[in-house]
């Protein structure tokens, strides 16, 4: 691991002299505080339970462009995270929860740790890209966005995300090469192939997207994992109101493995943006091997989440309004809803700007319901984050 991050520091000196006037690099620091009440206390010993709990993390990134041709790209981004504080103390198994990568590559490792403390690093982008006429190769660490929606994609196979990791927008990435051949305008194919360890860990699919009826539509298939998948997905407009869409259907590989099940996820959404820019944004997922009862059991945190299940209920549904009160300050409050077992979610939050690239947001993800339901385990936390981007 020391090695290959070794290896790819002396890579990206190398471009820093050779190539100064080409070279590009942006990025952040961020300071984000939380305050977690969980719905029982939290034991942690014999005799000693909590019943809240502080983190705070600072985080660093950094995103590195090399543009050695007109048909050639090199990039590199890091993120460098401190985590500091109550829940690092008394939960030492945070440090591999941070740590984990599930890349055929580790780019991430513990470079300081103490008590209530850690530095972590990670490369979550590392790829080179040639681009000539109609044709795109990208090779290495890299984005595959194949989602249309904005909450849940079920044609997101290769990194999915989750909607409550609110404080990492660039989203998860996956190790491997990507094709992308430009057959018109607005019309591309697309392969893509994902480096495993063993076959349960590789994936090779293929998409098509085009136009038509002024609405962008895809294909996809191929072999994920431990299954064949199979979807579509659609992104347009119904009188000025964003209306998008995808499904894909899971099927096992190995039909004897007692582990693994078929199922069929979809993702419906409508969103629309007022004169006076009212926001708003509805949404609902559909699950068929999901369950109708208490949907409980499972961390929306998990590191492993997957398109296959986005939830573990049969239904869920979704609902967001925003509005900028002033060219400053802006509010945002989001919910999701299981219809079934009656929990639900409330997001809502605040961003102010306090200058050039500053910004402070207060957050809130605040989870009800019974023990056992979908939303009922989590209890409620709140953020504060203070940004500088440059």
């Amino acid at each position: 691991m020391k090695k290959a991050l070794l290896i790819l520091t002396l890579i990206l000196s190398s471009l820093v002299i050779q190539a100064q006037s080409k070279l590009s690099f942006y990025g952040y620091i961020k300071d984000l505080g939380m305050y977690y009440h969980p719905v029982e206390p939290i034991p942690i010993s014999t005799d000693k339970s909590l019943d809240y709990l502080f983190l705070n993390e600072i985080h660093n990134r950094l995103n590195f462009r090399w543009y050695a041709s007109e048909k050639l790209t090199f990039a590199l981004e890091a993120r460098n995270r401190i985590y500091m504080g109550q829940m690092i103390r008394e939960f030492p198994d945070y440090e591999d929860f941070v740590d984990a990568d599930n890349g055929y590559l580790e780019l991430g490792t513990v470079l300081l740790s103490a008590d209530s403390w850690f530095l972590h690093t990670m490369l979550d982008r590392a790829w080179i890209d040639y681009t000539s006429g109609k044709l795109q190769v990208r090779l290495g660490r890299q984005r595959i966005n194949w989602g249309t929606n904005l909450v849940w994609n079920p044609n997101d196979v290769f990194n999915t995300f989750s909607y409550f990791d609110f404080d990492y927008e660039e989203r998860p990435g996956t190790d491997g090469i990507r094709l992308q051949y430009y057959t018109g305008v607005t019309s591309s194919a697309e392969l893509v192939y994902k480096i495993g360890h063993i076959n349960d860990e590789t994936a090779i699919a293929g998409m098509y997207r085009f136009s038509k009826f002024n609405y962008d539509i895809q294909f996809l298939g191929g072999w994920v994992g431990k299954d064949y998948v199979l979807g579509c997905g659609w992104a347009g407009d119904i009188k000025g109101a964003g209306f998008r869409g995808e499904a894909t259907w899971f099927r096992p590989r190995d039909k004897e493995d007692p582990e693994n099940f078929e199922t069929f996820v979809a993702s419906v959404s409508a969103d629309y943006t007022f004169s006076n820019s009212f926001y708003l944004h509805f949404g609902t997922l559909f699950n068929s091997y999901g369950t109708t009862g208490d949907a409980g059991g499972r961390s929306f945190f998990a590191p492993d989440i997957s398109a296959k299940m986005l939830s573990l209920g049969k239904y869920q549904l979704f609902g967001q309004i925003s509005y900028p009160f002033t060219p400053l300050l802006s509010a945002n409050l989001s919910t999701m809803l299981n219809p079934t077992d009656g929990s639900s979610y409330l997001g809502p939050a605040l961003t102010y700007s306090l200058g050039d690239n500053w910004e402070l947001m207060l957050n809130g993800q605040l989870f009800f319901g019974r023990e056992g339901t979908e939303y009922g385990d989590y209890g409620q936390a709140v953020y504060v984050r203070v940004k500088w981007a440059f």
